[in-house]
């Protein structure tokens, strides 16, 4: 007697688990309405977001080839913005790009590395009864208000920064970018704009090293400790590269809130449109400085003209965040779950 030949491998069905008399459900088919619906409203969200950004993308462009039409110059290296002469419009981002480029790359030059020591400070050195109000006092700076920065900034670290200025235009002066050339002046300048910035940032990048620290198995650590390491080997070699791209994430996010930053900077920095790489010295400019301080009283081709402004940022700010999900999707063994 021979025996029927066995199933084809895609006619078995999974081994239940359901008790024998009882029925059993099955897992396939259309699915529960609140799955549908879910499954529906997560789709929209997504779409939505995508239609946003294409519509302001569509607005900037719009309204930028409006303004750009207009220019008697050129957008891209002009300093000078006098985009309501009615004579000759000429208007231009170099000034503007320049100081916010490097006022946000001060920012986290100060900030990432405080940030992430603090991180470290608070999830793996300090006690329990010390970390937690440490913390909370690290994510309450976050809540304060720009403005609020802003007036300590121009109230407080203007005045207080003549010392730093001095200090540095004595022993650093010879690189040119610390060398003082307007005595006297105000700190009103670039440098003091990327330290209030720093200090606005550094709660972010703190709080979300913070949560990524904690994240790290406890068996790499103890693995660490197990082998002879010290807690800074342990530190170096278990958390800093399991954390790395979480620390890129961290970082971009507050490099992001430092391109945009407007009531602060405009608060400290004196504004003009003379573009120099001596840092300490009054003047300079950012896109979102540019548009909150002339918006008020900018004509229509004014208007049109912060716009293009508006746009550059908007793909400066595209790009950045671009840049760092490429690296970090270059390091996908950074996951929660393959730990």
């Amino acid at each position: 007697m021979t025996s029927a030949p066995p199933d084809h491998p895609g006619d078995r069905t999974p081994a239940s688990d359901t008790p024998p008399g009882q029925p059993t459900i099955s897992l396939r088919g259309t699915g529960r309405l609140g799955d549908r619906l879910f499954r529906l409203a997560s789709s929209g969200s997504g779409v939505l977001l995508l239609v946003i950004m294409a519509a302001i993308a569509g607005f900037l462009l719009y309204r930028s080839g409006m303004a750009l039409s207009k220019d008697k110059t050129n957008f891209l290296t002009t300093f000078e913005w006098d985009p309501d002469n009615i004579l000759k419009p000429s208007f231009g981002i170099a000034v503007l790009a320049f100081g916010t480029i490097v006022s946000a790359a001060i920012a986290m030059v100060i900030a990432v590395p405080v940030a992430i020591g603090i991180a470290l400070f608070i999830s793996h050195y300090a006690p329990r009864r010390i970390a937690q109000p440490f913390a909370y006092l690290v994510d309450l700076l976050a809540a304060v208000p720009s403005i609020i920065y802003g007036l300590w900034g121009a109230l407080y670290l203007v005045p207080h920064m003549a010392g730093l200025n001095s200090w540095l235009n004595d022993y650093l002066g010879w690189t040119y970018i610390f060398k003082v050339s307007q005595h006297g002046a105000p700190a009103r300048n670039l440098f003091t704009v990327g330290i209030l910035l720093a200090i606005m940032v550094l709660p972010i990048i703190t709080a979300v090293s913070r949560e990524v620290f904690r994240q790290v198995p406890r068996m790499h650590e103890e693995a660490a400790l197990a082998l002879g390491a010290t807690r800074w080997e342990m530190v170096r070699t278990a958390v800093l590269p399991f954390g790395r791209p979480g620390i890129i994430s961290a970082s971009m996010l507050g490099l992001g809130r430092a391109l945009g930053e407007t009531i602060a900077v405009a608060t400290v920095l004196s504004a003009s449109d003379k573009l120099s790489f001596h840092l300490l010295d009054a003047g300079g400019g950012t896109f979102a400085q540019n548009i909150a301080l002339k918006f008020g009283e900018a004509g229509t081709v004014g208007k049109d003209a912060l716009m293009a402004s508006g746009l550059v940022l908007f793909v400066i700010t595209l790009l950045v965040n671009g840049a760092a999900r490429l690296i970090i999707a270059r390091r996908k063994e950074y996951s929660g779950a393959n730990a």
